[in-house]
Formats: C-alpha cells, structure tokens, sequence
C-alpha cells in the first residue's frame, strides 16, 4: 500500500511539474530561444523577413524547405498558437531579430479557441499590437489574411467560416487605414462555402504543397511591395 501511495504521489507530481511549466512558459519562449541567440544581425543590404505564425506558417518550412532556402527569410511559426501567444513572443521572434519586414499570419486557432474563449475584436487587437511594435521599431507590416476553414478537425461545430470572413475584413480595414500591406490568401484559397478545398489541405486547415505554392507568389509579391515602400 505505502509503495503504491508513493507512487501515485509520485506521478501526481511529475504532472503537476510539467503543467507548472507549461504555465511558466505559456507563450513557449523557449521554442526559438537559442536558435535566436545564434542569429546575427542582418547585412547592410539584407532584406531580411520574418514569418509569424502558428502551424500552417511552420507547416510552410516543414513542406516546402526549397521556399525558405538560400532567403533572407525566417520562419517563426509554433503550432497551435493564438494570437495572444503570438503578442508576447513578439519582440523576441520578431523585433529583436531587426528584420526589414513581418509577415503575420494569424487568427485561426483563437477562433477555434485553443487558449480559450475570444472575440473577433479580441484576435484584430492582438494582431494589431504585433503590427503597431513592428511599425515602432521601423519593420514593414504584412497583414494576412486568415486561411479559410469551414471546419477544423480538432474541434467541430464551431462553424468558423462566417467569422474568418468578418475578422479579415477587420484586418483588411485595418491595414489599409494605417498603411500596412494585406495580404490576401482567402480569395484565392476558399471554395463556395468559404472553407479551404481539399485539393489544398488534406484536413481543410493546414496547407499542403499545392497549397502552400499559392500562397508563395501572393507573399512574395507582397514582401516586394513592403520593401519599395
């Protein structure tokens, strides 16, 4: 019997330690910490970009490495992560790494509520906070839009079509007001029921390579525009 109290003990510590943890580092910090810490500064001439994101801006190195390769580009996706995660990470991933240009890509996990309950005013706030530090320390902002989803496997019902058409009219409003770039994945992505195709992502949210080489012309059409302004 004590053996098996001291085991249990045991376990219930061991959780409790990792979720003392994960509390502690909510926003995972930690993910790009040291791969930060070995990052120059960039060359005089480099036009340097930052990608920030959650799965499907990862999901875009992990599918299509040639995109990145041989670029000033750097990719700061984490899976899973809202916007609020985004928000705290963001002088870290983006600011201090002194890019030209960001290119944030968002909204669609706080819809699903993975950190819990949000707004759409909520997610535009955020959003609007990673583009408002990046505008302050001299970085080009690119809005894009949130990908289509009619769906998401992980948690269905929530029917996020209708509210990722209203948030990204928000984003787009937003940065046309303040001179920020829209990027707009939705239109050339969303089929008749304003969801993602699957000829472009297996699950219907996470791109594949004949998705992601949509997406690849549309940003960098954008990131050239950024860099001429």
């Amino acid at each position: 019997m004590r053996t098996r109290i001291l085991l249990f003990m045991g376990i219930v510590s061991a959780l409790f330690g990792m979720q003392k943890g994960q509390a502690q580092d909510w926003a995972n910090l930690g993910q790009f910490q040291e791969a930060n810490s070995q990052i120059e500064d960039p060359a005089p001439n480099e036009d340097r970009v930052v990608f920030m994101g959650n799965s499907i801006t990862i999901g875009w190195l992990n599918s299509r490495p040639d995109f990145f390769k041989d670029k000033p580009y750097i990719n700061r996706g984490i899976s899973g992560q809202t916007t609020p995660q985004m928000l705290i990470r963001f002088r870290q991933d983006v600011v201090d790494l002194k890019p030209k240009v960001v290119v944030i890509l968002a909204g669609t996990n706080d819809i699903a509520g993975n950190t819990g309950p949000s707004t759409l005013e909520m997610i535009a706030d955020n959003i609007k906070g990673m583009a408002e530090i990046a505008h302050a320390n001299g970085i080009k902002v690119i809005i894009s839009s949130t990908l289509p989803a009619y769906d998401y496997p992980w948690k269905p019902g929530l029917e996020p079509a209708d509210k990722i058409v209203s948030l990204n009219k928000m984003l787009k409003d937003y940065a046309e007001s303040k001179g920020h770039i829209y990027l707009d994945y939705f239109s050339a992505m969303a089929d008749e029921r304003n969801g993602l195709p699957k000829k472009y992502a297996a699950d219907e949210v996470h791109p594949t390579v004949k998705g992601y080489k949509v997406m690849e012309p549309l940003v960098e059409e954008a990131i050239n525009k950024a860099l001429s302004q």
